[in-house]
C-alpha cells in the first residue's frame, strides 16, 4: 500500500533526524529549512508525526498470505 511506504519513509526521516540530534546535537531538518520554528520545519515535523501514527496501524494488521508459486 502506498500510504504504508510514505509513512515508513517519513518515520525513517524522523529517526535519522533524531539520531543526528542525539549523537551530534544537530537538527538536520531545522538546518535545512531555517530553524525549528520555521513553517517548513513545523510541516515536516507534523508529517513525520502523522507517519509515525500511521505506522502504529502496521503493528495490528494481519499480513497478507504469500501465494505459493508453482
Amino acid at each position: 500500500m502506498i500510504m504504508d511506504k510514505i509513512a515508513l519513509i517519513l518515520v525513517i526521516i524522523g529517526a535519522l533526524n533524531w539520531g543526528s540530534i542525539g549523537i551530534f546535537g544537530f537538527d538536520f531538518v531545522a538546518f535545512a529549512v531555517g530553524g525549528q520554528m520555521a513553517l517548513a520545519a513545523r510541516v515536516i515535523y507534523t508529517l513525520v508525526a502523522l507517519g509515525g501514527l500511521w505506522c502504529i496501524s502496521l503493528l495490528f494488521r494481519d499480513r497478507d498470505p504469500v501465494e505459493n508459486e508453482i
